[in-house]
């Protein structure tokens, strides 16, 4: 799981900034999932590790970054879409793209971590 990290990390960074790039470069909140692509990648760096706990504590350390991520973001889309239709514009489209794919990237990389989790308790590696 510590190389999926990666390639999640490489997935939210290239996200925030496309959505950084494609805002003028204006807006900074952009680069929210460069950030927690940044924290995943450094975490499964950490991850590929020959000791077993060492690889189980940053696993457990990513899973819980990434669950904070899901989270934050899918209360800000949310947020933000409720607040421009009650305001009676339309959402920003780039906005709301960028943080409903980073809460699909999140809760798709957190459910691959709890199957493997369970997966690796069942097998008795744990």
């Amino acid at each position: 799981m510590a190389k999926v990290t990666l390639v999640f990390g490489v997935l939210l960074a290239a996200l925030g900034l496309a959505g950084y790039l494609g805002t003028g470069s204006i807006h900074f909140t952009a680069l929210i999932p460069l950030w927690f692509g940044l924290a995943l990648g450094l975490g499964g760096f950490l991850a590929i590790s020959p000791s077993e706990n060492r690889r189980k504590l940053f696993m457990h350390i990513n899973v819980t970054v990434a669950l904070l991520g899901f989270i934050g973001a899918t209360v800000e889309a949310v947020r933000g879409y409720v607040h421009a239709t009650s305001a009676g514009m339309p959402p920003d489209q780039i906005a709301l793209a960028s943080k409903v794919t980073m809460a699909v990237l999140l809760l798709i990389y957190v459910v691959m971590c709890v199957r493997s989790f369970i997966a690796a308790r069942r097998s008795g590696k744990v």
